[in-house]
């Protein structure tokens, strides 16, 4: 028997200063199934992971809002601890950065970094806002880029043409908080150079177990020449951990946020010795996961900073890619910056799990999530596919039956042997984290139990042999449980479904899974999981736009002289363009309306609002080219958001659309 792991896995922790969203999902989904598998395979594994907190933008967003940043901190905490368990990831410590623990543990690194001369310091020249009274981050710096002229560009680099640069070196900088020209100025900062423990960080980094090959190949850039200090001071006012023996200089939020992971681990465990055996003995195995955009701080200055001070290094940094939704990067805009409140209140979270499982594997690449391809993979990869076999089984035809399921027959132990003997390919599997590969079994596994139901027809066997039918069912249902027994770490709460049918424990391990159920009843079926509702996932994404409407006093109205004329100029404001309807819907609630999904071409997709329900139905408008004035500021209506408005004449059943007399090219200009 294999001797039992001892495991400490944690996730990146979330910024304190906005919401939960689908990339954080993606990481914390990840790291769960990993866990929850580890578990169920009888290894000691604990999932720890915190809120990051510190850092002057969590300092000036709470000063916007006239609170304290421990006010805040403690807020958003509890807001992202609910959005994330709501997915089902389970935590044994969700913890803070802003603690006791932390604290202790920052200041013990960098004591003991200091101690062996790992410290420098120096003074160097910074951005410093006489208006604010302090010095400014790169992000809190705003100017032309120096490199090719675009604007409104940040002080860290340039999102137009992907240059990197100094504060120093931006055109026309200002402070992005007040707009006042920032002044140069210098000041005292603490480095930790790390070019005196290049080897030891090279000989981590060599180690084939810690890091993926496409991480280690990315490292290499960083190790042709020697690397430099890494500053790990701040200015005040600033909030976070005051730097011993220094006066009003701070630790740089990213020296205590990976910090965080011990913090955590420490809250929870109380026991010294299990603390220690982790962190400082080096019993058992710690693996992070975090993504590509924070590889350096996981693989290069934290193990820094753990061979510095004496404390271990992890076992594994598992490094995953970014999530794109429709094939392009997430955007505020289009309502495709998703937040995980608005996706758990309209769609089920354990199929956002299961999608992305269908996508994951141990590498760096980008997860896309095409909404077409999500209501597929759901509706017919797990809903009837895998939810079927049950379904279909366990309703009226074991009703007919007493609800009580028979002994297994030669055929049916022969069927449920093959779907045991996948057992330790989705284990190996599931430990290298190749998702993929799990839910690609699983699904051939569920299409042959469907075929052996859909073959044997136990919906026309109930009505002539009772026993045949029997036996069909009682092979049925305990496949069901064995996929039950596989998908649990990836679909919790369904699976526990599955298995209070049979009245089992919520949770079965790995190892109990050719423990066959013979003769007992079966409870009434409960509902598993339904399919995708579309509405559902076009109402997520209206909720989640963000449409920058001005402020009262900032829009300007046509300019109307004393006849009630209005101008040539005031006329070119108005964008008139052909559209065509590509939807239509009614509205539940409302007796004119109708809804509209009307294509611009270039102005895009808009959803439209339009009183003329007495005049047309919906059907009637599919395909229709109309006339549509297209930069009309949104407007928030009962229903939802208005983004254009087609013009028309007459009113009731009298009411008629502006149609193009030609046939008109999509997104033409109407002059």
């Amino acid at each position: 028997m294999a001797q039992k792991k001892k495991i400490l896995v944690t996730t990146a922790l979330p910024y304190a200063n906005g919401p939960i969203h689908l990339g954080h999902l993606l990481e914390g989904i990840q790291a769960d199934i990993w866990v929850r598998f580890q578990k169920l395979s009888g290894n000691e594994c604990y999932f720890f992971c915190a809120d990051d907190t510190h850092g002057t933008p969590v300092m000036l967003a709470a000063k916007k809002e006239g609170i304290s940043p421990e006010e805040l901190v403690s807020r958003i905490h509890k807001e992202h601890y609910k959005d994330l368990t709501s997915f089902h990831i389970e935590y044994d410590n969700y913890y803070t950065t802003n603690s006791d623990e932390n604290k202790f543990y920052s200041e013990d690194i960098y004591l003991k970094l200091k101690e062996k001369k790992y410290i420098n310091e120096r003074e160097i020249e910074q951005a410093y806002c006489e208006h604010d009274k302090m010095f400014l981050p790169d992000r809190f710096i705003k100017g032309t880029c120096p490199k090719c002229g675009a604007k409104d560009q940040y002080g860290d680099g340039c999102e137009v043409c992907g240059a990197s640069y100094s504060p120093t070196d931006l055109v026309d900088s200002t402070c992005a908080i007040c707009g006042t020209k920032p002044v140069r100025k210098n000041s005292k900062h603490l480095f930790f150079d790390l070019k005196k423990l290049k080897n030891e960080i090279w000989s981590w980094i060599e180690n084939p177990n810690h890091v993926h090959d496409g991480v280690r190949n990315k490292l290499k850039e960083w190790f042709k020449e020697d690397l430099r200090e890494w500053d790990i001071s701040r200015d005040a006012p600033y909030f976070g951990f005051k730097i011993p023996g220094e006066l009003e200089k701070y630790f740089y939020v990213w020296l205590d946020a990976p910090v965080g992971y011990m913090a955590s681990s420490k809250n929870f465990f109380k026991e010294d010795s299990i603390f220690t055996n982790f962190w400082e003995k080096g019993i058992g195995e710690i693996v992070h996961f975090v993504g590509k955009d924070i590889l350096y701080f996981h693989t290069l200055f934290w193990p820094a900073m753990l061979i510095g001070s004496g404390y271990k290094t992890p076992t594994r940094v598992n490094v995953h890619g970014f999530i794109k939704v429709n094939g392009e990067k997430m955007s505020k805009s289009k309502g495709t910056f998703i937040k995980a409140s608005s996706f758990a209140k309209n769609l089920n979270p354990e199929h956002f799990r299961y999608f992305l499982a269908s996508k994951l594997n141990d590498n760096l690449e980008d997860i896309d999530l095409s909404f077409s391809e999500f209501s597929s993979k759901i509706n017919s990869g797990l809903v009837g596919n895998i939810i079927n076999i049950l379904s279909r089984t366990s309703t009226s035809i074991l009703d007919k039956l007493d609800r009580k399921i028979g002994k297994l027959n030669d055929e049916g132990k022969q069927i449920l042997s093959l779907l045991v003997s996948k057992k330790s390919e989705i284990e190996k599997h599931y430990s290298e984290k190749n998702y993929i590969k799990v839910i690609k079994e699983i699904e051939l596994l569920g299409d042959l139990v469907n075929k052996f139901v859909n073959d044997k027809a136990p919906w026309s066997l109930v009505k002539s042999n009772l026993e045949e039918a029997r036996f069909v069912v009682t092979t049925a249902v305990n496949a069901s449980r064995i996929l039950g027994i596989y998908l649990q770490p990836i679909l919790p709460n369904i699976s526990s479904k599955i298995f209070n049918q049979f009245g089992l424990s919520e949770k079965i391990n790995f190892s109990e899974i050719e423990n066959f159920i013979e003769e007992i009843k079966i409870l009434p079926y409960s509902l598993l999981s339904e399919r995708v509702d579309e509405k559902a996932i076009q109402k997520m994404i209206e909720e989640n736009k963000e449409i920058n409407i001005p402020k009262k006093e900032e829009s300007k109205s046509l300019d109307l002289s004393s006849n009630g004329l209005i101008k040539i100029e005031d006329l070119n404001k108005v964008e008139l363009r052909v559209g065509k309807i590509l939807e239509a819907n009614e509205v539940v609630g409302a007796d004119k309306l109708l809804e509209l999904k009307v294509d611009l071409s270039e102005f895009g997709l808009k959803n439209i609002f339009a009183g003329i329900k007495s005049s047309y139905k919906p059907e009637e408008l599919l395909g229709l080219k109309v006339v549509v004035v297209a930069n009309l500021e949104p407007r928030k209506m009962k229903f939802g958001i208005s983004e254009a408005m087609l013009l028309a004449s007459g009113k009731d059943s009298n009411l008629s659309l502006f149609v193009p007399h030609k046939d008109a090219i999509i997104g033409d200009l109407l002059k």
